[in-house]
């Protein structure tokens, strides 16, 4: 019987876990997102109502990075120009955190159980990393375009020539969720459900 139980119950979360992290179908929308993923809003609101992290910026560092793609990782490098090699980096998930800084993030938050390909744990990263920017490199967390500098090259002032690109899509999508999120937070707001 709890070999049973067992089974039912893993079943159970793998579907849950799936039903979480398939990509948006409309990803250029934010309120179209948080339509289809109710729960994503309610992680980025809480991690914007701890780390004080506007929900459009976190949305739009994650789309940047992974494209809402859980499982998303660095293409590998090719020996010889065939053979599959290392990866770039050791980045993963949704917020594409590095190992390292990941594991910074578990020991100055005393989150021992976090994990890289679930989105409450992206979102809540996310919003510790533009605090960490904003205490370290005095950078307004309103500031999208320089937030994304210091999240796409770190925090020791050297901006990679492709960075300067990817900051200014970052800035666009942020504001545009922005406008999208002001028509829609209200009715967002009042929902109340939660399915698990």
């Amino acid at each position: 019987l709890m070999i049973q139980l067992k089974k039912y119950f893993l079943l159970i979360l793998l579907f849950f876990i799936f039903a979480c992290s398939s990509v948006p179908k409309n990803t250029v929308n934010a309120c179209a997102i948080f339509n289809e993923k109710y729960l994503w809003y309610k992680f980025a609101k809480s991690s914007q109502r701890k780390w004080g992290v506007p929900i459009e910026l976190q949305m739009a560092i994650i789309k940047k990075e992974s494209g809402y793609d859980w499982l998303a990782r660095p293409e590998r490098t090719k020996l010889f120009k065939v053979i599959p090699w290392k990866r770039k980096s050791s980045s993963l998930g949704y917020s594409q955190a590095i190992e390292n800084t990941w594991e910074i993030y578990k020991k100055s938050t005393g989150k021992k159980y976090v994990t890289r390909v679930l989105f409450k744990d992206a979102s809540d990263f996310v919003g510790w990393y533009v605090d960490q920017t904003y205490k370290k490199m005095k950078v307004s967390k309103n500031n999208y375009f320089k937030q994304y500098l210091y999240y796409y090259n770190g925090w020791t002032n050297q901006t990679r020539p492709e960075s300067i690109s990817y900051a200014k899509t970052v800035a666009k999508t942020a504001k545009k969720y922005r406008m999208q999120i002001q028509k829609c937070q209200s009715k967002l707001n009042k929902k109340r459900y939660i399915v698990f």
